[in-house]
């Protein structure tokens, strides 16, 4: 068992390090390198997937699909950030002797968290689930942002692959999950409403009958 997980982990490190090597001698350029900074800085702090959850809380009919937004966000800042990053403490790329970048080289400060999952990768597609599963053409516009973004976190080497997978997969479980949870609560609230409503004139006739 230890000498097949460590088979996997050792697979897992040497795809991540040939595309690391491979994106740094075939894609580096100018342009990239002026657009990337800017691509990633989207999703710092998750700070445009929560400006787009809140105001999609402002109008009636897009306010469930904001909420589901907001509990995939909170449940990846939790689970996520708080817990697996910490758990499984992968140091960065850059923290790595036998990689490309150093710490210097990079485009951006470097972070100072652990690297699994992206952080930047989750939230773009806990955000981007969430709006897929009610808007599926906005939805798949924030896949492709949730792609450049995740993307820019290999380019500019402060992720492994294998951590933007993996931010990738478990946002998109945390994005399915927050949207069951509020779709839940939704329904809950609606079927409780029209008992109400239904009730009110039962009520009446009730009164009504007794008046005679």
């Amino acid at each position: 068992m230890d000498r097949a997980l460590s088979f996997i982990l050792d697979q897992i490190s040497s795809f991540d390090h040939n595309v690391l090597a491979s994106v740094n001698y075939f894609m580096r350029n100018r342009i990239m390198d002026a657009i990337m900074p800017y691509v990633t800085k989207l999703a710092d702090n998750g700070v445009i997937w929560i400006a787009l959850a809140l105001i999609l809380l402002i109008p009636k009919k897009t306010r469930r699909t904001g909420a589901a937004m907001g509990v995939a966000l909170l449940i990846g800042l939790i689970v996520g950030n708080g817990l697996i990053k910490n758990l499984v403490a992968r140091p960065r790329p850059f923290n790595i002797p036998d990689t490309v970048l150093s710490k210097n080289g990079l485009l951006i400060e470097p972070p100072t968290d652990y690297s699994f999952p992206s952080g930047h990768t989750l939230a773009s597609f806990e955000a981007a689930t969430a709006l897929y599963k009610d808007h599926t053409v906005y939805g798949f516009m924030a896949f492709v942002l949730a792609f450049l973004i995740g993307f820019s976190r290999i380019y500019l080497q402060v992720h492994y692959p294998s951590d933007v997978i993996g931010g990738a997969i478990l946002g998109f479980l945390f994005g399915l999950l927050g949207s069951t949870i509020v779709r839940s609560v939704c329904d809950r609230w609606n079927a409780r409403k029209a008992k109400k409503q239904a009730e009110i004139p039962a009520e009446k006739d009730t009164s009504e009958d007794s008046s005679k």
